[in-house]
């Protein structure tokens, strides 16, 4: 673990971003955004997997994503509520519970062979990743100087990749690489004329998918006894257990900066899921690849994104927070444009590109949205929490366009797959604006 500090503006003492005395719970909390990362990970190519198990459409298939962050939006205000009450070491050890509750169900939906019991399980499973995102991210920023608190979780948030990479390596080689090859015209017909033998194929393919599941669930399992049995140090405010709902939503709403920040964060999490949720289909609708090849360039992308921001982080040493995210959303939004109007492996480039620009955006956003809020940081968490609801929303929305013709534009026709990538740069507009906004006018209150 590096040592890294920030100069103090008042008293011009070097603070360390993250001291010794906090140096073991701080890697232990660290180690959930790489879990977190994993589910996030394995899941969005999940969503051309069960189209080709399942026959279903591209919309039917992104209902995966709408119950995936579904439960964060659902979970996020109860969560809050929970660790407010408690603690944020109570809030991680609930959330454990339901992210191992939620894949070990994957064994009963897969024998149960309906995708609405796969929608349940991944519903559960992300009531418990709201849990730990509300209590991770702001548990983070506590643990130390406030002025270095958006670097300190930007560093802790730069392991999440390294999940999200595990996950998709995970999804491209144990299940992707190994669902039978049979077509999706032939599984319609087998459908058809064999129902029997489809099933057999379909029960094959699921007890593929239910593995890697299994595995996590038993991994994130032992987590809970580990969380459980250490020593893990209270924030400043945690002794004070008073909900005080209706006053710390009324500050919260009146602030504009957090309110901005909210928004800001629901079209970035949109954008990211969508970027990474049908890089696949973009691969297999506009180039011919394999779901196995295209999730090969995700992982690229991914690849990218980790070491994206790490350089990003250390940037924010030397850069506004808001000024570079300006610069990134302007970078994405570029990059879209790229992928909507240039055919063939440069469109998928740009795609993939995306993602450089993406890394730095979640905590960021996260942590100007937070700071100042004092113990109000606890509920204004879960707004941001809830925003992650974005990626429950505009995903169905993207592959709703997917499953149109093609868009006659008189110069140009384009394909319904690139043309549902405007989603993402509607996105990117919105979060510039934040970034101006942090930038020029909340300068003073970041």
């Amino acid at each position: 673990m590096p040592k890294a500090t920030t100069m103090n503006s008042e008293n011009g003492i070097n603070v360390a971003v993250i001291s010794k005395e906090i140096l073991y719970p701080f890697v232990l909390v660290t180690s959930l955004f790489a879990l977190w990362g994993f589910a996030n990970d394995i899941t969005n190519p999940m969503v051309a997997a069960f189209k080709t198990i399942m026959l279903t459409s591209h919309f039917e298939s992104s209902l995966v994503q709408f119950a995936f962050y579904g439960g964060y939006c659902v979970m996020a205000i109860p969560a809050a509520l929970f660790i407010k009450r408690f603690t944020y070491k109570s809030g991680i050890l609930v959330g454990l519970g339901l992210y191992s509750l939620g894949a070990l169900l994957f064994i009963p939906s897969s024998m149960i062979m309906g995708f609405w019991a796969f929608l349940i399980s991944y519903f559960i499973l992300t009531c418990g990743l709201s849990f730990l995102e509300t209590s991770s991210n702001p548990y983070i920023l506590s643990m130390g100087a406030e002025e270095n608190a958006t670097r300190r979780l930007n560093f802790a948030q730069a392991f999440n990749p390294i999940g999200s990479l595990t996950g998709m390596f995970v999804a491209q080689q144990f299940i992707l690489a190994r669902l039978d090859k049979t077509s999706d015209v032939d599984r319609q017909v087998l459908a058809e004329s064999a129902p029997a033998q489809f099933k057999l194929l379909q029960a094959h393919d699921l007890s593929v998918l239910r593995g890697p599941y299994v595995a996590i669930g038993l991994i994130v399992l032992l987590f809970f006894f580990i969380f459980l049995f250490s020593k893990l140090p209270k924030s400043k405010g945690e002794e004070t257990t008073h909900l005080d709902v209706g006053p710390t939503l009324k500050r919260l709403f009146s602030n504009k900066k957090y309110t901005e920040g909210v928004i800001a964060q629901t079209f970035y999490v949109g954008a990211q899921i969508m970027c990474w949720t049908f890089i696949i289909q973009y691969a297999m609708n506009e180039l011919g690849m394999s779901k196995e090849t295209a999730q090969g360039y995700n992982i690229i992308a991914m690849a990218i994104f980790c070491g994206s921001r790490f350089i990003c982080t250390y940037l924010l040493k030397y850069f506004n927070p808001g000024s570079l995210l300006l610069s990134l959303a302007s970078g994405g939004f570029a990059l879209v444009l790229g992928t909507i109007f240039i055919h063939g492996m440069i469109g998928l480039y740009f795609l993939i590109g995306v993602s450089a620009c993406m890394s730095l955006m979640f905590p960021t956003i996260y942590g100007i949205a937070l700071k100042g809020l004092g113990d109000d940081a606890k509920l204004g968490a879960a707004g941001l929490i809830m925003a992650i609801g974005g990626g429950s929303i505009l995903p169905p929305l993207q592959a709703s366009i997917m499953d149109m013709d093609a868009f006659n534009l008189g110069l140009i026709t384009m394909s319904s797959t690139r043309a549902s990538f405007v989603l993402p740069l509607i996105c990117f507009i919105v979060i510039a604006v934040f970034g101006f906004r942090t930038s020029r006018v909340h300068g003073h209150t970041y």
